[in-house]
């Protein structure tokens, strides 16, 4: 079991027909918040693996399940317990005091750590060091599917790359803090939310702030993950003369994106067709 269709896709990646992966959180769900259905307690209490996201993105929902589900192998810090986090480039690790003034603030940083490809290929290596443990006659198989990903990741990253090069610095507005690993990689510059703080639906007055600041620095997209009221943002880019693009986070976050090198390719696609429809920089 995978917490997210992202993690499902990459345990597909490396266990081919070798495992059976199911995932909790559909990818046009808001994974900060997913119903805890018996369902997914059933599900868990057969299973050999749990793959996390981590970084308290599940806190709302997971522990309940893990512990109803009474199996042994996918507690926390069990063997069957994989926090897919581990090793890879988390971003906005806050310093000081955390309070709840400040929103739905993460204290051990930013959870959508998966929306940089990079981090893909250390998840990855993580849930083939995990499934390779457990059965170690299939590691050469495991290992072998891992190093196709990473070829074929290599391949589609230098083709991201190439199709975002001509707009890199290019500033932009999102609607949750769900794409900075993504701008980080793809060098986009994030200048605003519409969320007043993470978690904290938009308000008029900061709305009209970030407007105001959008108009000031000639900021031409917002994306909106595809699981926020477009409401206010369509309302933004009106007032700002904006492009408000639906942008999926997730694996499953549309149709197209049936798998991690797929979102990738539908997400690069959208946001440079958005991009020159708005007139470049």
């Amino acid at each position: 079991m995978a917490t997210t269709q992202d993690l499902a896709s990459l345990a597909m990646e490396v266990g081919g027909d070798r495992v059976a992966v199911d995932a909790i959180a559909k990818g046009y769900q808001d994974p900060h918040f997913v119903e805890a259905k018996p369902s997914f307690i059933l599900k868990l209490q057969r299973a050999d693996i749990l793959i996390v996201v981590g970084r308290e993105l599940e806190i709302g929902w997971l522990p309940p399940l893990i512990q109803q589900s009474r199996n042994a192998k996918v507690q926390v810090g069990a063997n069957g317990y994989l926090d897919a986090s581990n090793g890879v480039r988390v971003l906005e690790l806050p310093t000081g005091q955390i309070t709840r003034a400040m929103g739905d603030v993460h204290p051990f940083g930013n959870p959508h750590y998966w929306l940089d490809p990079e981090n893909g290929r250390i998840i990855a290596r993580s849930i083939a060091d995990k499934f390779s443990s457990l059965r170690p006659n299939d590691r050469s198989y495991f290992e072998q599917r891992l190093a196709d990903f990473n070829a074929r990741l290599t391949e589609a990253g230098k083709r991201w790359a190439a199709a975002v090069a001509p707009y890199k610095g290019i500033k932009i507005v999102t609607y949750h803090r769900s794409f900075p690993n993504f701008a980080d990689r793809f060098g986009l510059d994030i200048v605003g939310y519409v969320e007043p703080k993470p978690g904290i639906p938009p308000s008029p007055g900061h709305t009209l702030e970030l407007m105001e600041e959008m108009k000031r620095l000639n900021v031409k997209i917002v994306l909106v993950e595809t699981y926020f009221d477009t409401k206010t943002p369509n309302a933004i880019g009106r007032g700002t003369g904006a492009t408000v693009v639906v942008m999926p986070s997730s694996v499953g976050g549309v149709k197209e994106a049936t798998d991690y090198l797929k979102l990738f390719d539908y997400d690069i696609a959208l946001l440079v067709n958005a991009i020159k429809q708005a007139g470049g920089k």
